[in-house]
């Protein structure tokens, strides 16, 4: 009998051809597109990017439809209100910088759509990312990095559990985005040459700061003080949740030189200000861990570690400093450590683990 397997479809080129990828290797393949965007307008709707516009679910059903494949569209919206948009909004008041695709991931495309899709008898999802699932010697599911470098998207699936990661197919990990496109050519998919979405998909504008005045109302902090690491007061800013770690654009502070963000200070509703070398730090501490590679960390280990998508790893020492806490020491100092952002482990290509940042030091 031939295995069922439910493929989350964007309507973009990677999700289609896994679609493809995975009928010729013989599963019974399921499209589906998450309903996730909020606006019940179509024309509001329609213009969102991503995988949440109504652009995707016409693309992804003209997909499915050549492919010859069942489609439905799947409403996701309570889960991803709450899992995502929320979470996005509650960790800039708290003057963190989230990372809402890692959430996405976790709790929509696998925790909820895993869960509806093993309920209708599939045996896996699967989806268009550039990873590969590996089950290690030691019996344990892990991550590892695609075949091409600049597409790889291991770091966003750091936080998927074991069970998840048993009842996920990843075809497209094998290949180089070019090659895809290629494939998607030669099998005649109206996408081939759609390009790839690169804002966050509920706030295509990118206006984060008007995104959450608009969601979070009064509870949004007002404007305060910059200030020194030392408390001296160089200007106002404009309320901590327009600014991150590393800024350095959009300060409007007339110093006379570049200065950066080096710290946000909820409690007291400042921002820090500094120079370059303020920024780096030597390590950080992180919580909200997950493993991969490994069932647990007893002791300390070596491993390279990501601070955000597009870094590219650094080596560093993995010691465990609490019962939900590691605290990452890198062999050189990082630049723009940043409390909310995800760190993850890799052991060459595999994702060891990762965890949540809450905090650097030098």
């Amino acid at each position: 009998m031939r295995k069922k397997v439910v493929v989350g479809m964007s309507g973009g080129v990677d999700s289609s051809v896994a679609a493809w990828l995975l009928k010729e290797q013989g599963y019974d393949v399921i499209g589906v597109t998450m309903q996730i965007w909020q606006d019940e307008n179509p024309i509001d709707a329609g213009q969102e990017g991503g995988c949440c516009g109504l652009s995707a679910v016409d693309d992804a059903r003209r997909v499915a439809a050549s492919l010859g494949i069942p489609y439905y569209v799947m409403n996701f919206k309570k889960e991803f209100k709450r899992d995502v948009m929320d979470y996005f909004v509650d960790e800039y008041l708290q003057g963190r910088t989230p990372n809402p695709c890692i959430a996405c991931n976790r709790y929509v495309k696998w925790e909820a759509l895993l869960q509806r899709s093993l309920s209708i008898g599939a045996d896996y999802i699967a989806t268009g990312h550039y990873a590969r699932v590996v089950k290690l010697p030691n019996g344990r599911y892990t991550i590892q990095k695609s075949a091409t470098d600049e597409k790889d998207q291991t770091y966003a699936l750091y936080n998927l559990t074991q069970e998840q990661l048993a009842h996920t197919l990843m075809p497209v990990g094998d290949y180089h985005k070019d090659e895809i496109r290629k494939i998607a050519q030669q099998i005649d998919l109206r996408v081939a040459a759609k390009r790839d979405s690169q804002e966050i998909c509920f706030i295509p504008d990118k206006d984060y700061a008007r995104f959450i005045q608009e969601e979070a109302k009064d509870a949004v902090p007002p404007p305060g003080n910059f200030v020194t690491k030392d408390g001296e007061i160089l200007g106002r800013h404009r309320g901590i949740t327009h600014y991150t770690v590393g800024q350095r654009k959009g300060l409007n502070l007339a110093l006379g030189h570049p200065v950066f963000v080096t710290e946000i200070r909820p409690e007291t509703n400042e921002v820090v200000i500094g120079e370059n070398e303020d920024v780096f730090a030597l390590g950080l501490v992180c919580r909200q861990i997950n493993f991969m590679a490994i069932p647990d960390l007893q002791g300390q280990m070596r491993a390279d570690a990501k601070i955000r998508y597009a870094h590219k790893g650094a080596p560093c020492m993995l010691k465990r400093t609490g019962e939900d806490e590691i605290t990452v020491i890198f062999d050189e100092p990082q630049r723009a450590i940043t409390p909310g952002q995800a760190v993850v482990f890799y052991d060459g290509p595999s994702i060891i683990g990762g965890g949540t940042i809450t905090s650097s030091f030098k």
